[in-house]
């Protein structure tokens, strides 16, 4: 721990991107035709295979929150995504998809990197999961928001709503992300990363889908795809950073 304090210290007082370091060793992404995009093997599933400690893993967390905030809110400007409530099959796949070069994302990797113990990206993952999910974020705040948000509904309800459901709760055991409580731009920019080819550890069905989007329409999806709430699961007036529900 004190290893990873330590790291987050130096980020937080330096460029993140020149202290970064070599990221790890790029692996074949969704443009390789033996690729899976949710294969269980190596620590991924070691890491599902074990019950998480919510207790042990706010102690994990706490580097995490120089970034994502000690709630799991992340930034409404989008840099950094809500992370709250998000299933722990999507937390420990993103991290180990991210540890392993399946993912591009320097900012994160020396992070990544330091969750050695599948235990302990178990635990992380599970104090993530169990924190209630903030009402209050990044949204769309065009003048036009009422007419973007009902487009998007439309485009949703057509080709997203079978996997991330109709209140973006997504689907725990096939690793489809919840979606109520993101920021609107974070979903805009990944979604935009997706459809070009820029996030190599992408759904390969979600590419097939979202490639035939212009970004007029990724605009309207992201701004209803923001707009979803979890009954249950969102955040009571200061209740930021408390459990939700016990998993």
């Amino acid at each position: 721990m004190k290893k990873i304090l330590a790291l987050a210290l130096s980020l937080a007082l330096a460029p993140a991107l020149s202290l970064a370091g070599p990221p790890a060793a790029k692996q074949a992404g969704i443009e390789a035709k033996d690729y899976k995009w949710n294969a269980q093997e190596g620590e991924k599933i070691e890491a599902l295979k074990l019950k998480g400690n919510a207790k042990d893993g706010k102690e994990g967390y706490e580097v995490c929150g120089a970034c994502h905030l000690p709630s799991g809110a992340g930034r409404p400007d989008g840099t950094f995504p809500q992370l709250a409530g998000q299933h722990t099959t999507v937390l420990i796949k993103q991290m180990a998809d991210i540890r392993a070069g399946l993912r591009d994302n320097p900012t994160m990797y020396p992070f990544a990197k330091e969750l050695t113990d599948a235990q302990e990206l178990a635990n992380v993952s599970a104090y993530i999961e169990s924190l209630c999910i903030p009402a209050v974020h990044g949204m769309y705040e065009g003048p036009d928001a009422a007419k973007q948000i009902a487009d998007g509904k439309v485009m949703y309800e057509k080709e997203c709503i079978e996997c991330h459901k109709a209140n973006g709760e997504g689907v725990k055991d096939k690793f489809y992300p919840v979606l109520a409580g993101q920021h609107y731009k974070y979903l805009l920019r990944q979604m935009t990363e997706i459809r070009d080819g820029h996030r190599r550890n992408a759904n390969p069905d979600m590419v097939t889908i979202i490639k035939k989007y212009d970004n007029a329409q990724l605009v309207a999806i992201s701004a209803y795809q923001s707009s979803l709430v979890m009954p249950g699961a969102m955040c009571k007036a200061g209740a930021a950073a408390k459990p939700a529900k016990k998993k």
